[in-house]
């Protein structure tokens, strides 16, 4: 697990370092509680990453989830949050996962195996006992992320929307635009330089919406423990096993640390797979092995004794390692603006207390009895002074310089590290055993830290061939006629098929490193390719139709700023999409799966977007004009990543793209630009046509209401649909009913009907 076991090492080791508190207390206690105070209204701005925090947001694991009212609860829970940050004065910004995240891939894959095996324990519990399934099943409905942007857009609350890389977009936006914490649940963000830090999993509205409360991540209190310098928690990050530098590449190192003489040591080898200690073990393990340490700046030093057991791809383990500590320096900056200080510590009574602005230890006046901190006088350093500026600690030793090919990794900018190494999750349960940390010159008291960041299970994964447990296979071309190279706008130049493994874990561990490793003289352990399992296999498509300027303008600016469905812009830009695991019954033989009921509407999306009906019809004219026979079109083809009955996610599904037979579209340009009446008639039509339901009366208010047109479009397609009968009557009188009767838009009504599961349909 390395970095991504971290969260889970603070929350069971470090309970000092997790701390209650009240949003509303710390905002206003910047404006009474002394110090450097914030102008008058200002609020405290808070930047929550939604990816961490959808169940919050969606109404803290809501009762009634599944059965039904959950939408209208969520739209009354979303009010009454932006209600209480409004009246507590808080700012939030939500910033969403917008990003493909094809580096990601391997972990998404995972996900998405475990999150059928729970929609299928839904299914089973509400047909068989007739009653909402547990919160601990929790699995988000489909487009949830989506409805809950456009209702905080509605509730006035500003979102964003990543569009390459969420973690390192996160950290940026927090940086550039001066948030005084960050709100989210990721080791990531633990490892840089976010001045407060707050749990997103924690975050909680009183039922009188009164009360907004969460938890504060102290990583003061963490180093502490760790008896580390922050200085050193990039190369902590990279020898821990990360996304770039997967811990399989780790294994021989991460047992060395331990001996042969340590009780786990037996755990090595278990049935001819390879292993890892807990991650409680190799966190306290690697703590201790970078506080030893000497010159942290290097890192060919450091990089030959960390791999001195190494027997195969050593100089490519070497080079990651680098350049993973040059993601984590990167991310760890300093700010170049640091705002108000909102430190919450604990006080002798066990409760946090509101801290101002830092001054010099000897004058820190922390609260004795209540929540309210006695005035200070603050002291504002001055932004040359040694061991000031932005931040208001001293460290004993620099900061982390890196040197590589004679370039500054702490100058670069980490989005353009490249997608290297793989990295499979490891580890499932605690260490039974627990050493105390030990004293060292490198201790950090809790003065010399600003404030508080947290850490957490993050989706870090990037493919690499190189793995130990991933296998490279060989180029497949696209058969068809066409350009056999990948276009530079999917983002994956020299994108080919790759079959990456990933072996299983032995109880309470999971596979590590690969070919021959030895550790000192212990026999060498394994290698892992001898047991390949196939994780995923990309597959190399024509490109893609080029598309105007003006339209990826609109549809990046649209994507950012939360006003688009992402699987456009990946459309657009990358060809490909990732669908998410709906709630189905995958015992029925008659319903087919939602991703490919709705597939034939993609189909015709994917025509509208690259303008196929129009550049087709141009190209026949063309050839019309001069006496010759159109030519073949290559078809524009799009990867779908999705798993349902039958299909696993591991391999993408290769869909085309279709033109409407009806009538010549406009091309993309003139949809989305068009100001004209004509032009917005053209985009209703474009709609009708993609759900099937291109008539006139679905035009007209008198047969079809305005408000109710998607719901007939969605329920229209549905009867239509060719194969098996989707709909029955009596379940198309319930959607029906429930769109027209006003007795149904109050979820508390709506949790009192029963469940019929004889007729029980679980496509939506």
């Amino acid at each position: 697990m390395g970095v991504q076991g971290f969260q889970d090492y603070i929350e069971k080791h470090c309970p000092s370092a997790v701390v209650p508190v009240e949003l509303q207390k710390l905002a206003r206690g910047s404006l009474v509680g002394g110090g450097r105070q914030r102008p008058p209204h200002t609020p405290l701005r808070l930047l929550v990453d939604a990816d961490n925090c959808l169940h919050r947001l969606y109404g803290g694991f809501y009762t009634d989830w599944v059965s039904g009212g959950q939408w209208n609860h969520m739209l009354g829970y979303l009010a009454a949050l932006a209600k209480a940050c409004f009246g507590g004065n808080i700012e939030l910004f939500v910033f969403f996962n917008g990003a493909l995240e094809k580096a990601r891939l391997h972990e998404w894959v995972k996900r998405q195996g475990n999150e059928r095996q729970t929609a299928q324990q839904i299914v089973s519990h509400v047909q068989n006992k007739g009653t909402p399934p547990p919160k601990v099943w929790f699995l988000p409905p489909v487009c949830m992320a989506h409805c809950i942007r456009l209702a905080l857009i509605r509730f006035h609350v500003k979102v964003a929307q990543s569009i390459e890389d969420h973690h390192q977009e996160v950290i940026g936006f927090c940086r550039e635009n001066g948030f005084h914490g960050l709100v989210a649940y990721d080791s990531d963000y633990a490892l840089c330089n976010i001045p407060y830090y707050f749990s997103a999993h924690a975050l909680k509205l009183s039922r009188n919406g009164k009360s907004l409360t969460t938890s504060q991540y102290l990583m003061h209190e963490v180093a502490k423990q760790l008896d580390l310098n922050p200085n050193r928690f990039p190369i902590f990050a990279a020898l821990l096993g990360n996304h770039i530098l997967p811990d399989e590449d780790l294994a021989s190192f991460h047992w060395s640390l331990l001996g042969p003489e340590h009780p786990l040591a037996s755990l090595k080898v278990r049935a001819h797979q390879l292993v890892l200690p807990p991650c409680d073990v190799v966190i306290k393990a690697v703590a201790d092995y970078v506080r030893n340490i000497q010159d942290t700046s290097d890192l060919d030093a450091i990089a030959k004794d960390v791999f001195q057991h190494s027997q195969s791809r050593t100089d490519d383990k070497v080079i990651r390692f680098k350049r993973a500590i040059g993601y984590y320096s990167a991310t760890s900056k300093p700010m170049a603006f640091h705002p108000p200080h909102y430190l919450a510590r604990p006080n002798p009574f066990g409760m946090p207390g509101i801290v101002p602005p830092y001054v010099p230890p000897q004058m820190l006046n922390i609260p004795q009895t209540s929540l309210q901190a006695k005035p200070v006088a603050p002291q504002v350093p001055s932004p040359g002074a040694p061991g000031q500026g932005p931040h208001p600690y001293n460290l004993a030793e620099p900061a982390l310089t890196l040197e590589t090919s004679g370039k500054n990794l702490t100058e670069q900018n980490y989005t353009n590290i490249p997608h290297e190494g793989k990295h499979t999750p490891l580890y499932e349960r605690s260490s039974p055993i627990n050493p105390a940390p030990s004293g060292s010159p490198n201790h950090v008291d809790s003065a010399y830290f600003p404030g508080s960041s947290t850490s957490s299970s993050s989706d870090n994964d990037e493919g690499s061939g190189g793995a130990a447990n991933h296998i490279s296979g060989n180029k497949i071309g696209w058969e068809k006629t066409g350009s056999h190279s990948e276009p530079q706008a999917r983002g994956d130049p020299g994108d080919q098929t790759k079959a990456e493994g990933s072996s299983t874990a032995s109880s309470g561990s999971q596979l590590a490193e690969g070919k021959g490793n030895q550790i000192g003289t212990v026999q060498p352990i394994p290698c892992l390719l001898s047991m390949p399992t196939r994780n995923h296999m990309d597959i190399t498509t024509p490109p893609l139709p080029p598309v105007a300027p003006e339209v990826l303008r609109v549809a990046e600016h649209r994507h950012k700023k939360g006003l688009m469905y992402p699987y456009i812009f990946h459309v657009l830009t990358k060809g490909e999409i990732k669908i998410a695991v709906s709630i189905e019954d995958e015992a029925s033989k008659d319903l087919p799966p939602a991703a490919l009921l709705y597939r034939p509407v993609r189909q015709y999306v994917y025509g509208v977007l690259f303008s196929l009906a129009e550049s087709r019809k141009k190209t026949e004219r063309l050839a019309f004009r001069k006496n010759r026979l159109p030519p073949e079109f290559s078809p524009v083809i799009i990867k779908e990543w999705a798993a349902y009955k039958g299909k696993s996610p591991q391999t993408p599904e290769l869909v085309e793209a279709l033109a409407f037979r009806e009538w010549t579209c406009p091309n993309l340009k003139r949809l989305w630009l068009g100001k004209a009446v004509e032009d917005k008639n053209r985009r209703m039509r474009a709609f009708l046509a993609c759900m099937r339901s291109d008539t006139p009366a679905m035009l007209n208010p008198a047969s079809v209401p305005t408000h109710l047109t998607v719901l007939c479009c969605v329920l229209r397609y549905m009867v239509q649909w060719p194969g098996a009968r989707i709909l029955r009557r009596q379940e198309l009188d319930a959607f029906l009913a429930q769109a027209l009767s006003p007795k149904l838009y109050e979820p508390d009504q709506l949790q009192e009907l029963k469940i019929i599961t004889s007729v029980l349909t679980s496509q939506f």
